[in-house]
């Protein structure tokens, strides 16, 4: 009878039945739906990857191999997949280039993840261990890595024309590479060489020609006609310029209200007082000196009417109008000069000066340019050409990673080889220091030394060549000490990288690395999805 009473259930705190099984479907199903994403963009990796073509809402196609552009265009909905597309855009602001890398990793790691919850070991475990192995990797990198002198141009355009290698525009690297570095070295600023704002470089698109025809601009282009309205100058030398935000053109009431005009006497005077405002202003800009007006669009009333460009015409003075809001920053630190907020403010001291400020027709339609500009601000402007809407975009979008590359190498100067070399020395040497760690440790680094060569083997798989045989004589040839051996696409075969002027920057893949952990070890630790309505 005691025995009995001895079995009866004990205090339900300690013995409480825990369904795991949830847990762990919403664990594999964050996984499953990550890994989807990554394989989407997997082709995309590398010189001889495909391009993917997007059709957006609209009927708008965009063609690209950016790993960034495609994600942001995938209407993802898991919420696990959309951490991959938000991966992305933090590689794309931290670095510029490896979009596509730093996805096609975090989705392999995955992959080696959900082998190993499969073993049974505890997600907080994987995830540590993982830490671990990133920041021993970020080291090894290091210690590959090659220092660099900014006064060396040619390493520069290197991996600049290496990141234009995987995209649309390849065949013009050998232009837009040294344009890229060239625009990136003229806004450095001597006090702080570290720090490159890319928005110093203002990157405008043109319709007509080929890539070939895209130069770079030391001054200011403005992708809009002068105002002919009147038949003013198109073309002025030694130009001083204004850059207004009032409107010239007759003042308005301030609440919507209707004048009743009785006679035609007052209304008479209506228009000469028009007249006479408008004479006034025209009168105060053109005392100053000033020969170019840029004018800024304005929502409440027209910024100029015909009677005033009739005006400005007759004294002589080129008018540029709906300059956009968001280029007047631009527009004024190029110029060096300050935007006029009212006509009595309209003084010498906040005119810029340049040489010459005229329009030329491009294509099929024109473009004006302002160069000569003295004591001009740390920017440039490049003016992109392109055959069609298409290759516009692609050409901007790839010259946007150039410009991003060269920027790393100017925060932080060393360079790395390419060509999967990088992953394969990580894999050898993670794994070499996974069998000195204990226990589930070494097993997790194990994990991540092989998620790495998903690198290697997906460049040989995009190139058409035989993925196996390619990943396993670097292996060989890493081993043997040839820590630059990687992947040349073009001949099939592998060589020194770094003689074949395959280079990155050394913060492209230390933060595709850090990034994509990161973002693993944020989809494992995550064991249940509340929807909340």
């Amino acid at each position: 009878m005691a025995l009995v009473a001895n079995s009866a259930p004990r205090s339900s705190k300690t013995e409480s039945y825990v369904d795991n099984k949830r847990k762990e479907d919403i664990r594999h199903a964050n996984i499953k739906a990550a890994c989807a994403v990554a394989d989407a963009v997997r082709t995309s990796l590398g010189p001889k990857g495909m391009d993917k073509m997007i059709s957006t809402a609209s009927g708008e196609v965009i063609i690209t191999n950016d790993g960034a552009t495609i994600l942001n265009k995938m209407e993802v909905l898991q919420p696990a997949a959309k951490m991959l597309v938000e991966l992305s855009k933090s590689q794309d602001a931290s670095a510029g280039d490896g979009t596509t890398t730093v996805v096609v990793i975090a989705g392999s790691l995955l992959k080696q993840c959900l082998s190993l919850l499969s073993s049974g070991i505890h997600p907080t475990v994987i995830s540590d261990s993982l830490h671990k192995a990133s920041i021993k990797a970020v080291d090894v990198l290091t210690a590959m890595a090659v220092p660099l002198e900014l006064t060396d141009c040619d390493s520069l355009v290197k991996s600049a024309s290496t990141s234009l290698n995987s995209k649309v525009v390849s065949q013009y690297s050998s232009l837009l590479a040294p344009l890229a570095v060239d625009a990136v070295l003229s806004v450095v600023d001597p006090a702080k060489p570290d720090v490159v704002d890319l928005r110093d470089i203002k990157i405008v698109k043109k319709l007509g020609g080929t890539v070939d025809d895209t130069e770079m601009v030391k001054g200011l282009v403005f992708d809009k006609k002068v105002s002919h309205a009147a038949g003013g100058p198109t073309r002025v030398e030694n130009a001083k310029i204004a850059v207004i935000q009032f409107q010239i053109s007759p003042p308005k009431t301030d609440i919507e209200q209707s004048i009743v005009v009785s006679d035609y006497a007052q209304m008479d005077r209506i228009l000469k007082e028009e007249r006479n405002y408008i004479l006034g202003m025209i009168k105060k800009i053109r005392a100053t000196g000033c020969n170019v007006l840029l004018i800024q669009k304005s929502i409440l009333r027209d910024a100029v009417t015909d009677l005033s460009l009739h005006y400005l015409a007759k004294a002589k003075i080129l008018v540029i109008k709906d300059v956009e809001r968001d280029e007047i920053e631009f527009i004024t630190k190029t110029l060096n000069c300050l935007p006029i907020a009212n006509i009595e403010h309209f003084k010498e001291e906040k005119l810029g000066y340049a040489d010459l400020v005229e329009e030329v027709s491009l294509g099929d339609g024109k473009i004006v340019k302002i160069t000569g500009i003295k004591n001009m601000g740390r920017t440039t402007t490049v003016l992109v050409r392109g055959s069609n809407q298409l290759v516009l975009d692609e050409a901007e979008r790839s010259l946007h990673d150039a410009l991003c590359v060269v920027r790393c190498l100017v925060s932080k100067r060393f360079l790395i080889a390419g060509g999967g070399a990088p992953e394969i020395e990580l894999s050898r040497q993670l794994g070499a220091w996974a069998k000195v760690l204990h226990g589930m440790e070494g097993y997790c680094v194990k994990s991540f030394a092989e998620a790495l060569e998903v690198i290697p083997y997906t460049l040989a798989e995009n190139a058409g060549l035989n993925p196996i045989t390619i990943v396993t004589e670097l292996r060989n040839r890493h081993a043997q000490g040839e820590i630059n051996a990687g992947i040349n696409v073009r001949k099939g075969q592998i060589t020194n990288i770094l003689e074949e002027n395959v280079v990155q920057p050394l913060l492209v893949s230390t933060s595709a690395i850090t990034l994509a952990t990161e973002c693993v070890r944020m989809i494992l630790k995550i064991d249940d999805i509340v929807t909340v309505r």
